[in-house]
């Protein structure tokens, strides 16, 4: 087996490595591999062949390793809530009346019972009375901040 052989046979050896593996560090050293396979098809030597090797993984590693972790391992939106942050955008339901002056009450959401505030408090709400559906918009602290759910109407008083 020549020497180009033996730096393709290890590029493939380590991009199956690489798929039990996080981070594409093993991909960026298979690709030094490949380079170093490609440069042993020349009549350039083991020195050569060892200066490609560095070459394609020093160049993989920062230059295509990052591009390759920012669009597969950070894509946006694909943050997964956890906790209270959670709840944003869950429904529930109000179980004590939201005073019309304090604009707290109590909700439940997920099961969970939970102290809350109205978010953007209109003039005309006289009272939150329990049975109405909410909506978290915003958690703050142990208060969840809600609204109306679409469709559902403030009772008046």
């Amino acid at each position: 087996m020549s020497g180009w052989q033996i730096w393709i046979v290890l590029a493939a050896l380590l991009l199956v490595a690489e798929m039990f593996a996080p981070g594409f560090w093993l991909a960026s050293v298979a690709v030094g591999c490949l380079t170093a396979g490609v440069a042993g098809l020349f009549p350039v030597g083991l020195v050569g062949q060892i200066a490609a090797f560095a070459a394609g993984a020093l160049g993989s590693l920062f230059g295509l390793r990052p591009v390759i972790v920012r669009r597969l391992l950070h894509a946006r939106g694909t943050e997964v809530r956890t906790n209270v942050d959670a709840l944003i955008g869950k429904t529930g339901v109000v179980v004590k009346r939201f005073d019309p002056v304090t604009r707290i009450g109590r909700v439940v959401v997920e099961g969970e019972d939970w102290r809350g505030t109205v978010f953007e408090p209109d003039a005309k709400m006289t009272a939150l009375e329990p049975g109405t559906r909410i909506v978290v918009v915003q958690v703050d602290g142990s208060t969840l901040v809600v609204e109306k759910e679409a469709g559902d109407s403030w009772v008046p008083d």
